[in-house]
C-alpha cells in the first residue's frame, strides 16, 4: 500500500473512532440516567425484578441501535469515498467489520481496506465499552441485598 493511501486510511478511520467513541459514551451515559433512575425509587416495591427485567432488556435494545448508528456512520464514510457500491453494501459491510465478524461477501476497495480493519478495532473499543457499561448498571440497580443475604433468609 503506497503512503499516500495508507496515510488517508488513517486520516478517515482515526476521527472516525473518536466519533463513534464520544457518541458511544454520550449515549450510553444518557440511557445509564434514564435506567438508574427508574430503578433507583422501585428498590422497594415488590415487582422490582420484572421492572429490573423489562429496564435491562429496554438498556440492551438501545445498546444495539447505539452500535448501529456507529456501524451508520461508517458506511456512510465507505459511500462518501466511493469504497463500496450502494448504501446496502455498504451497511451490511460496515456491521461485519464492526462485529469483527468479517463474513460478508462485499469488499472495500483496495485503497480502503486498511479503513476496514480500523472499524473492527473500533468496533472491539465500543463492545468493551458497552460490556463494561452493562455490568456496571447491573451492580448499580440490581435488586436489593446480596446473593448471600437471600440465601441466609
Amino acid at each position: 500500500m503506497e503512503p499516500l493511501i495508507w496515510k488517508a486510511n488513517w486520516m478517515w478511520g482515526l476521527p472516525l473512532i473518536v466519533l463513534t467513541s464520544v457518541v458511544h459514551v454520550l449515549g450510553l451515559s444518557l440511557i445509564n440516567e434514564t435506567v438508574v433512575r427508574a430503578l433507583r425509587d422501585s428498590t422497594a416495591h415488590r415487582h422490582f425484578t420484572a421492572r429490573f427485567a423489562m429496564a435491562m432488556s429496554l438498556t440492551v435494545l438501545l445498546a444495539t441501535l447505539l452500535h448501529a448508528l456507529e456501524a451508520t456512520l461508517w458506511a456512510a464514510a465507505y459511500r462518501l469515498l466511493g469504497a463500496l457500491p450502494d448504501a446496502g453494501t455498504a451497511m451490511l459491510y460496515s456491521l461485519s467489520a464492526v462485529t469483527t465478524y468479517g463474513h460478508a461477501s462485499a469488499l472495500l476497495a483496495e485503497p480502503w481496506r486498511l479503513l476496514g480493519a480500523l472499524e473492527a478495532l473500533n468496533g472491539i473499543l465500543l463492545f468493551g465499552l458497552t460490556t463494561a457499561f452493562l455490568f456496571a448498571l447491573i451492580q448499580e440497580v440490581r435488586p436489593p441485598g446480596n446473593r448471600r443475604e437471600r440465601l441466609e433468609a
